[in-house]
């Protein structure tokens, strides 16, 4: 019997969510995805101190710069061993700013291009804001494609169709912390709100013909990653894809083109920000999620900024 993690293989796009190359390489997944926790994460890595270091040379002080540097500079190594695709994140703090998001997107492309890596081989990550969505919109136009993130809601997921953004990586394991916080529930199997909301999308996305990609992210055990075997992709953390590589057991696809789904649902502004704000665990996750994520890309700045 071949493992969970190969029989995943078969009929969804595996994705390491992570910044340790040395953990891509074990695994072998087709893409990668980072953020700045994760960035965070791995410049505390024996093998990093010399690529932090080479990112803040010749950046005048310019911190935002040196950070920026540095993500790409992760993502050059992770591409050396896969042979999809990089998601790098735009800076969090940008989230409600199309015009900075935008800027900040065209520094990260231009960087990797200067490193010999063209635009098929990145993914712009941007917050699934309303700002976000629009940045990503034009982005699109522009041939740059997306990873629309912390994309809690129906309504963020709906816009992002609309949009025409090449993929979105709705969080299953912070929805389902939520409400178990919420309810006092221990969810499990197709019964986890997380599973329930990705199951929703992907429905959607096929009913109607949508090409964005969607990506289930955030995953907190086994169990929801097999609930949505046969989704489009699966980012998920190096531990628990060494758990799946290690589990023989059968993998049952759960996820399929051909289930019905709900009529298109085209949003403006004004109707995207009330269905955000009727959705309490939508509105406070990803305020928090931006908060946690800016948190973490300060204490990089902090990091290379005593560099500089």
């Amino acid at each position: 019997m071949t493992s969970k993690l190969e029989q995943l293989k078969q009929f969804t796009t595996v994705v390491a969510d992570t910044g340790d190359f040395e953990a891509i390489a074990r695994i072998k997944p087709v893409d990668a995805t980072t953020n700045p926790s994760l960035l965070l994460k791995a410049s505390a890595m024996h093998g990093y101190a010399e690529l932090l270091n080479a990112c803040v040379a010749d950046c005048k002080g310019d911190v935002g710069l040196a950070s920026d540097r540095f993500g790409v500079a992760v993502g050059q190594e992770i591409l050396k061993v896969i042979p999809g695709r990089i998601s790098t994140e735009v800076d969090a703090r940008l989230s409600f700013d199309t015009e900075a998001m935008l800027k900040r997107a065209h520094r990260l492309v231009d960087l990797y291009e200067k490193a010999g890596i063209g635009r098929d081989r990145v993914l712009i990550k941007i917050a699934s804001t309303w700002e976000g969505i629009r940045a990503a919109e034009k982005l699109e136009r522009e041939g740059i494609q997306c990873n629309l993130t912390l994309l809690f809601s129906f309504a963020q997921a709906a816009a992002c169709a609309d949009a025409g953004v090449f993929l979105i990586s709705p969080f299953v394991g912070r929805i389902y912390d939520w409400y178990k916080k919420a309810n006092g529930n221990d969810y499990t199997g197709a019964d986890d709100p997380g599973v329930q909301s990705v199951t929703r999308i992907y429905n959607y996305y096929k009913s109607n013909d949508y090409k964005t990609v969607v990506m289930g992210a955030s995953f907190r055990n086994l169990n929801q990653i097999e609930q949505l075997a046969g989704c489009d992709r699966l980012t998920v953390s190096p531990e628990l894809l060494e758990k799946l590589a290690a589990d023989e057991g059968k993998l049952e696809r759960k996820l399929a083109p051909g289930q019905a789904g709900e009529a298109r649902l085209s949003l403006n502004e004004a109707q995207f920000r009330w269905l955000s704000n009727e959705d309490a665990m939508a509105t406070e996750k990803l305020a928090e999620g931006i908060r946690q994520f800016a948190r973490d890309q300060e204490k990089l700045e902090a990091l290379l900024q005593a560099k500089l």
